[in-house]
């Protein structure tokens, strides 16, 4: 079964931080999940130097770019906002139902198994080091493995936000690494390197091991023709992904863009999906399928 905008349906009403009012063309499966998004709520404390929180991020706006997109699942990626404390994620979960989301937490390697415990029945199933920028980090690459070897008890995995530079620096780390491994953003290659840069031949080799993952989000990070280009310059970085390894790819919206003054249109970049793939069965697989087994999904 499937949900499926009409191209003669009404216009949904606005969604805080996203562009436009229509749906996606692309029917959507039952189940879908977005497997990248992030929650900004006052009601939980800030580190001491984040940046002034977006505007109208909070599950209830959320829940309405669910309904216009058409997904029922999410996972919750804690922001820089809130360094290591990762309350604002799971009371997002909590919000949501456990039945229908999970989240990705920001962590020291000094975290207490008491904690991790406990994010783990909050519904946290992996560790983010979003180290593209390490003076903004929470954490640092020394962290990497040392957290890797605790969490892998917990069948969690590691998501990487890292340049494709790191990725090369890093090399000989991640070929070590104990636990499953989601890179963030496509690999963020930069464009118009792409797919000459020589990050890609680290990826295709974790991906060979059969414990690496990446998520399809952020096409417009290092597109250099905007949406207005309809970042088409990204479109051979997705199929090659695609083209590899299609069972161990999941797709994220990035809402609500915090890095994005003009916000993207989310209905358009979930649609991006079958410009990527003319095969129904991936997209499936990709929506809903991957995330089932990366987030445990039941």
């Amino acid at each position: 079964m499937t949900q499926q905008a009409s191209m003669t349906a009404p216009a949904l009403k606005p969604v805080p931080n996203s562009a436009g009012v229509n749906a996606p063309v692309l029917p959507i499966p039952l189940n879908a999940c977005d497997c990248h998004l992030h929650i900004y709520d006052a009601r939980f404390a800030q580190s001491a130097d984040a940046a002034a929180l977006p505007e109208l991020a909070t599950v209830n706006e959320y829940r309405l770019l669910q309904k216009r997109l058409g997904t029922s699942r999410a996972v919750i990626v804690t922001p820089r906002n809130y360094g290591v404390e990762n309350n604002v994620t799971l009371d997002a979960i909590a919000q949501l139902g456990f039945d229908r989301a999970r989240g990705v937490a920001v962590l020291r390697s000094d975290v207490s198994d008491a904690t991790l415990k406990a994010l783990d029945a909050g519904g946290i199933r992996g560790v983010r080091f979003s180290l593209f920028t390490p003076k903004h980090a929470a954490a640092s690459f020394d962290m990497v493995e040392p957290l890797a070897a605790r969490i892998a008890k917990l069948g969690w995995h590691l998501q990487l936000h890292w340049t494709a530079d790191q990725i090369v620096e890093h090399e000989a780390m991640l070929k070590r690494l104990p636990t499953t491994i989601v890179f963030d953003h496509m690999t963020r290659l930069p464009q118009p390197l792409g797919l000459k840069h020589p990050a890609v031949k680290i990826v295709e080799h974790l991906l060979a091991q059969g414990r690496t993952w990446i998520k399809l989000s952020g096409a417009y990070l290092d597109s250099q023709v905007g949406e207005a280009g309809e970042f088409l310059d990204i479109d051979s970085v997705a199929r090659h992904w695609i083209a590899l390894a299609p069972k161990r790819l999941v797709w994220g919206s990035d809402w609500p863009h915090p890095t994005e003054a003009i916000k993207p249109n989310d209905a358009n970049m979930l649609d991006m999906l079958a410009r990527w793939t003319t095969e129904r069965s991936v997209i499936e697989q990709i929506l809903v399928s991957n995330p089932s087994e990366l987030y445990g999904f039941h």
